[in-house]
């Protein structure tokens, strides 16, 4: 894979839409979540793009493809907790839709680009 620039992958610029969609929504949280599920939901936000950056930087294929599985798990983590707040009332069912729909389509990008820098064997 030739990229140099982590900010070049259209996965990172996605997960760095998605972070930021994150974090305008949970303003919206209680005061009382502040600690709570909107620390951890931010958290989890953050970490789909920090992690690919920092594999990519790693310079090894076999390092980048263990951080995107990393960023991948944070975005099944966002999901639930996107899910949580839709059921505790925190945000309305089309936002929350909205959100899981835009981090499914970063996990999509995330696996493409796991299936892409891979190396040969690693996935069969």
């Amino acid at each position: 894979m030739a990229v140099r620039d982590y900010t070049q992958l259209e996965t990172w610029q996605r997960a760095m839409d998605l972070a930021d969609a994150v974090y305008k929504v949970t303003r919206t949280y209680p005061k009382e979540e502040l600690y709570g599920l909107t620390s951890q939901t931010r958290r989890s936000a953050v970490s789909v793009p920090s992690n690919i950056a920092e594999g990519q930087g790693r310079g090894n294929s076999r390092e980048f493809v263990r951080f995107l599985a990393v960023a991948r798990g944070s975005l099944f983590e966002l999901q639930t907790q996107i899910r949580l707040a839709e059921r505790f009332g925190y945000v309305d069912a089309a936002r929350a839709e909205t959100l899981i729909e835009q981090s499914g389509t970063v996990g999509k990008l995330v696996n493409g680009l796991i299936r892409a820098v891979a190396p040969p064997g690693e996935l069969s």
